[in-house]
């Protein structure tokens, strides 16, 4: 217990900074990390990805601290495509957050882009707390130099992750991590008390969403 209860005060020190963090900053941030993701020579398929996805989640920063103990913990945002419109709605606040097992020590930071590419898996990341791994299906993103690498892959998949790691940790598992609803982030940026549904039923018109969009459209046209 007592290795549990550090683990989490040092998790807690660590996420003081993202908190500190405005809901538009975090937009901002996203619209940065997603190009940066996309930028990897070995991430070209998630162009396709992007064109035939549900919907889009963005973790500009996702902080993972061991100590024998892991936990992890980052802010995000959700949006939503209507794949036959080719039109975006939110930004949809959400967080991540877990613990995980075996001995771990260090700190890692982390930017993870989800990718959804059904409305299964849109709609449970909508409607309430979803457990990676476990009540919704999460893989590594396919990775080639070209983004025709991705179209032998049958999507089975609900959620298919990218991210760029930095510290100790070889790699951000996904497995058990819990994503759930960020109340005070999105009663801030839309200054109303809104329905997940009403969020992502509105088309992205703020500026910092619309250059987001723009970003994510930039990389959906790349030849």
């Amino acid at each position: 217990m007592k290795v549990v209860g550090l683990t989490m005060a040092v998790l807690l020190a660590l996420t003081t900074g993202v908190h500190a963090k405005s809901p538009h900053s975090l937009v901002n941030d996203a619209a940065v990390v997603l190009r940066e993701i996309a930028e990897q020579p070995d991430n070209a398929p998630l162009k396709y990805l992007l064109n035939n996805a549900h919907g889009v989640a963005i973790f500009p920063e996702v902080i993972r601290v061991g100590l024998g103990l892991g936990g992890r913990y980052g802010e995000g945002l959700l949006l939503r495509r209507d794949p036959v419109t080719n039109s975006w709605y939110g930004p949809y606040f959400i967080d991540i957050k877990g613990l995980s097992y075996g001995f771990q020590v260090g700190i890692q930071s982390t930017s993870l882009v989800l990718v959804i590419t059904n409305e299964r898996g849109l709609t449970n990341l909508r409607d309430g707390t979803v457990t990676l791994g476990g009540s919704m299906s999460v893989a590594a993103g396919p990775v080639g130099r070209s983004a025709e690498a991705a179209t032998d892959i049958d999507l089975e998949a609900s959620i298919y992750s990218y991210s760029i790691s930095r510290g100790v940790f070889a790699g951000l598992s996904l497995e058990g991590a819990v994503i759930s609803s960020n109340t005070g982030s999105n009663r801030v940026y839309w200054q109303a008390e809104l329905t997940p549904e009403e969020i992502l039923e509105k088309e992205v018109d703020t500026l910092e969403a619309v250059s987001l969009v723009e970003a994510i459209m930039g990389i959906m046209q790349e030849k």
